[in-house]
Formats: structure tokens, sequence, C-alpha cells
């Protein structure tokens, strides 16, 4: 399938991968920053934003997906920026094509199944898929009644949009359902890149974890490991400063 993408800038190529629920606008900010020095490719995981829609959510097809976008775009060899979902797409990108990727960010997430956390926003996002509402106030408090953080509410409701007479999820919705055991697991695989990788925390998040960090060096022997200090999971929306700085520090550095 051809991902939707949004490309700006010249130089060394890079690819920007949004988690679970979001799409392509997640990474906007981080977009804008290094647009300045590379040409950045910011994407919609299959399933999510103006994508296509399909079945499964396997990480070895995503990672292709990406791959097939890159020979698209006549891209021989790129660096990839992961948040969460995301994260495992290109970590996946750099284990079945290690020679095509620079350099390998990962925000917060770990090669590692996990256990189902999800479930008030499934429950959330069916509610208002079965509601027919008209307007995102409306959305909002079916979301309310599975989803107690409003910041996560306001994210959701960034995937919602008018057809015809209501609103309906650009998510293939039914495809997260049933992919999502995929998606909080991790492939059982020995394949490793040994290219630069960093890996980034947020300090109240446990994504990664010290009992996770000898699978991420199993697989990626020359990672490091940043922390950002007083931040969740969305590390790179609670503080997109400190986030921008350390991935452009990482991709300009020499070594």
């Amino acid at each position: 399938m051809q991902l939707n993408y949004k490309i700006n800038g010249q130089g060394e190529s890079v690819f920007l991968i949004h988690g679970l629920f979001g799409s392509l606008s997640n990474f906007g900010l981080l977009h804008q920053v290094l647009s300045h020095h590379y040409r950045v490719i910011s994407i919609d995981v299959r399933n999510h934003g103006e994508s296509p829609h399909h079945p499964s959510m396997a990480y070895e097809e995503m990672a292709d997906d990406v791959l097939k976008l890159a020979k698209l775009l006549d891209i021989k060899t790129f660096s990839l920026v992961g948040h969460s979902m995301g994260g495992k797409i290109a970590m996946m990108v750099a284990l079945k094509a290690p020679e095509k990727v620079h350099k390998l960010v990962v925000a917060d997430m770990s090669p590692v199944n996990y256990e189902p956390r999800h479930q008030g926003v499934f429950a959330g996002l069916q509610a208002v898929a079965e509601s027919e509402v008209q307007t995102r106030g409306q959305a909002q408090q079916y979301l309310a009644k599975h989803v107690e953080e409003v910041g996560v509410q306001q994210f959701l409701l960034k995937s919602l949009y008018h057809h015809k007479d209501k609103m309906i999820w650009r998510y293939n919705l039914a495809a997260l359902v049933e992919g999502y055991s995929d998606i909080i697991a991790w492939p059982d695989t020995d394949q490793k890149f040994n290219g630069p990788t960093l890996f980034i925390k947020g300090q109240l998040s446990d994504y990664i974890i010290d009992d996770y960090w000898p699978h991420g060096r199993r697989h990626f022997p020359n990672a490091k490991i940043k922390m950002i200090m007083g931040t969740g999971h969305w590390l790179h929306a609670e503080k997109p400063a400190i986030f921008n700085k350390l991935v452009n520090d990482f991709l300009h550095a020499t070594s």
C-alpha cells in the first residue's frame, strides 16, 4: 500500500512515525525543526490518518509499508524517529533493512510484549462510532465516559472528521481492535541493528523500565538511552523543546 505522507526540506532523509491512534501531525514541531537540515517525511501509519485501511497490524508488514514508501520516493538510505507503536515500526524497519538505516530514534517504547492497556480508549472510540455524533463536543462527552484524561480525549478527537451528516473516525477501528494483540506484542526475532540508536524515555512512563533494557540492547547493541525528566509517555508533546533538541543533536552527531 502507499502510505499518506508529508515531505519537506532537503538533505539526508528522516522518516517520522507516529504512535497508536495518532497521525502524521503528531510530529509537527519536530518535522518543522528537522526540515531546516533534512528531508523529512512524516507518515500516516496504515489504518490511521489518510493512509489506506488494511486488516493486518503486524509489525513486519507495517515496516514493509515504510520501506515501500522509501523506494517510491527513491530514498536509498534514511534515519528513523518513531514514538510508541511508531517506535516499534521504526525498530522493525531497522532490523529488516539495516543497510538502509543510518540512525534510529525510539521515543518511549521497548521491543517487548506489553499487557493490554487501551481498553478504555477502545470503549470510548466505539461509543462515539455508534452514537452518530455531529460535533466534537458531543463526541467528547461519549469519550469522557471511558477516558478520564482531557488531554487524551483531545488527542483522539484530532482524528474525528465530518462525513456527510455525522462525524466519524479516520481510524480503521475494526482493524485496530482485531490487531491489538499484534500491536502490544513484539515479534520473535534475533535480528540486530548495529547502527547508532537512541532510546528516549519519559521519566514518569513505564514503557521503558530496567527490566526491558536488555531486550533493547540485544537487538540494538549500540543503543544509548536518554531520559526527559517530568514527562510521561507523550514526552514529545509535553516537553517538545527538549525532545526536539535530543533528536536533532543525535542526528547531527558524527559518531
